[in-house]
């Protein structure tokens, strides 16, 4: 989905530059309260994981691309604000090396940065609310919220190739092959996605910023029985203490 330069025109490209540059801002004075030793290390693999996966691109139309996004892998593992701002250093370094253009990096920002990272992870909080509430179910709303997100990313260029677009193709052929393209894509990345976070969930679950809640509601349910235990434990004892003296 990375587009090269010229593909959007001057207007429409600065509109979305600003677009990118607001959401990534935002992003990082959300992150800034949020860092600490164990994340920023989770984040620098994130992106290395996105940047390698990005790598194999399925062509779709003059110049442009489809590839696996990383944007709810990324914000289910270390949150949507660093997730965003992930995928942003990914896009950036990759469109030094012509991977997407310089001049299309507010676009491709917004597309798998502020609609893949910040809008699937809502799509995966939303997901989570409707299955149990358990560490189990983390992996399976990671999995759908990617599956919707990547067909969202690519209807998102269609919008921006609607409004902008200087190549002479017909509308409704790019929206028909991105979105046909990136609906296959989407599946293949749910399964990564879930796959992934699964293996963190099953290993190390305190590492998962989407598994949090869930972490957090367990030392209380715990204590909980703890406590009727203890207070039945008392009970008892009380009784038969009565008995005794009785």
């Amino acid at each position: 989905m990375h587009i090269p330069d010229g593909f959007i025109d001057a207007p429409t490209s600065a509109a979305y530059g600003a677009v990118a540059v607001a959401g990534v801002g935002y992003a990082v004075r959300r992150a800034s309260a949020e860092v600490d030793d164990q994340v920023v290390p989770l984040a620098g693999l994130c992106a290395a994981f996105v940047f390698a996966g990005q790598m194999l691109n399925f062509p779709v139309a003059l110049g442009t691309s489809g590839h696996l996004l990383g944007g709810v892998l990324a914000a289910v593992l270390v949150g949507p604000w660093l997730g965003a701002i992930a995928i942003a250093v990914v896009l950036l370094v990759q469109s030094l090396f012509a991977d997407g253009g310089l001049t299309a990096l507010g676009l491709n920002i917004t597309n798998m940065a502020i609609v893949g990272a910040l809008l699937g992870y809502l799509l995966f909080r939303l997901v989570l609310r409707v299955l149990p509430a358990r560490l189990g179910s983390v992996p399976a709303a990671a999995g759908t919220a990617a599956l919707v997100t990547v067909p969202l990313a690519a209807a998102s260029f269609v919008l921006q190739f609607a409004v902008g677009g200087t190549v002479d193709l017909p509308l409704g052929g790019v929206t028909g092959a991105m979105l046909g393209v990136h609906v296959l894509i989407g599946i293949g990345e749910a399964f990564i996605t879930a796959a992934t976070v699964s293996l963190v969930v099953a290993t190390r679950p305190d590492l998962v910023y989407g598994a949090r809640h869930l972490l957090e509601r367990a030392p209380l349910e715990i204590r909980g029985a703890a406590g009727v235990q203890a207070g039945g434990a008392a009970i008892s004892g009380a009784a038969v203490t009565g008995k005794v003296d009785a």
